[in-house]
């Protein structure tokens, strides 16, 4: 290989070259570009910069607060995109019971406001306008019917319109809302100050890690002993992303993708512990789970490699929880269908093939009382990860 790959983690950095891979611990005192110099310099001299490929899962991505006129079709579309595209969803609001809703306390970095088919006019009144007063955002975006945008525009000078993601047959059409919500996901990524110097090494787009990887699915079956369907599941330092075929998905939504993903922003082992701590404790089956794995809730204070194990294995747990028919807030997959499921990140560093296979077990038969586990592949050497950066830079060329 005369390229060099190199993703930029919470916790990892990790460099492909020829003769394998290499992961190199950052260190938190200094910023990404300082930091990369400082452990690979040397290996950057021998590659231009037209040959250096970057991507980066360095910040947790962006969250949106959705509101919609019903749960059937604006929540429930707007809801797909969102994910799809990486974002988090901190919240949902359905605009009939608006008066009676709280604004969200933190920053969202995205408001989408759906609604109505084209044709339909006055969605949407002033109680908009007095619940947006109190929710501090970023970005706000619009992708109702044609007949509101006029009227929600003078009112909100900052919005940006964008087309109806609802057509007239009631079908998604998500194309202009997912390459808005990735673009700002991308800008988010790479605008970082640290992440800009990065440029001074490559001379190509930076990409999140996400999306990288989601562009390795398609030729994952031809690199890895799997069976459709199957998922990738990519355990980091700051989230927890679920990659999948859309014949797992069970909403009847028509989308032009093959595989999308899910990004759990506040699921991640190291960067988003606290959140993921406070998840499992909040989880009706994770106390069962520690007393299966022998252990007690004390565990999830301690600053311990088997405190960093148990995380890891909650981690699996929680996001197959989450994607499962009891958590029908996210997208649900048919897991009862699933034949395979890929492990890749930092967790095929720290986990054992046995310790995945206990959680398997454990949720197969808590959860979806079922006694056949999916089979399970490592990857160790984060083929997948290379795989997604070749994909990119040939479809590319």
């Amino acid at each position: 290989m005369s390229k060099l790959l190199i993703d930029v983690g919470s916790t990892y950095f990790k460099v492909c070259q020829t003769s394998g891979i290499s992961q190199y611990f950052r260190d938190f005192k200094k910023d990404i570009y300082d930091d990369l110099i400082t452990k690979c310099g040397n290996i950057f001299a021998n590659y231009k910069k037209e040959d250096i490929f970057i991507c980066s899962s360095a910040n947790g991505g962006l969250s949106t607060l959705i509101i919609g006129l019903t749960n059937s079709f604006s929540l429930k579309f707007a809801k797909n995109i969102a994910f799809n595209s990486g974002i988090n969803i901190i919240d949902t609001i359905l605009y009939s019971k608006i008066e009676e809703s709280r604004a969200p306390s933190e920053l969202v970095d995205v408001v989408i406001i759906v609604g109505g088919i084209d044709g339909i006019g006055k969605v949407f009144d002033e109680k908009l306008f007095d619940y947006l007063k109190n929710v501090q955002y970023s970005n706000i975006v619009y992708v109702g019917t044609k007949q509101d945008a006029s009227f929600l525009s003078v009112q909100i000078p900052e919005l940006k319109v964008l087309g109806n993601i609802i057509t007239e047959k009631l079908h998604v059409n998500g194309g202009e809302l997912k390459e808005y919500l990735t673009n700002l996901y991308q800008a988010d990524i790479v605008g970082k100050e640290d992440i800009k110097h990065l440029y001074e090494i490559t001379a190509n787009q930076i990409y999140s890690t996400p999306y990288i990887v989601n562009r390795s699915l398609p030729l994952i079956d031809a690199n890895f002993e799997v069976v459709n369907p199957f998922i990738v599941v990519d355990i980091g330092g700051a989230t927890t992303d679920i990659h999948y075929s859309r014949d797992l998905v069970r909403d009847n939504i028509v989308s032009e993708s093959g595989y999308d993903r899910l990004v759990f922003k506040k699921l991640g082992v190291f960067k988003s512990r606290e959140t993921l701590i406070f998840a499992a404790k909040n989880n009706e089956f994770v106390y069962e789970l520690l007393s299966y794995l022998n252990v007690t809730e004390n565990i999830l204070e301690e600053e311990s490699e088997k405190a960093l194990r148990i995380l890891m294995q909650l981690s699996i747990f929680l996001v197959l929880y989450k994607v499962s028919r009891l958590n029908p807030l996210y997208v649900t997959l048919h897991l009862d269908l699933l034949n395979t499921i890929v492990l890749t990140g930092g967790i095929t560093k720290v986990l054992s093939y046995e310790e995945v296979e206990m959680i398997m077990q454990f949720f197969y038969k808590k959860v979806m009382n079922l006694h056949a586990t999916p089979n399970i592949v490592m990857d160790y050497d984060y083929a997948i990860w290379t795989l997604g950066m070749e994909n990119k830079e040939n479809s590319a060329s």
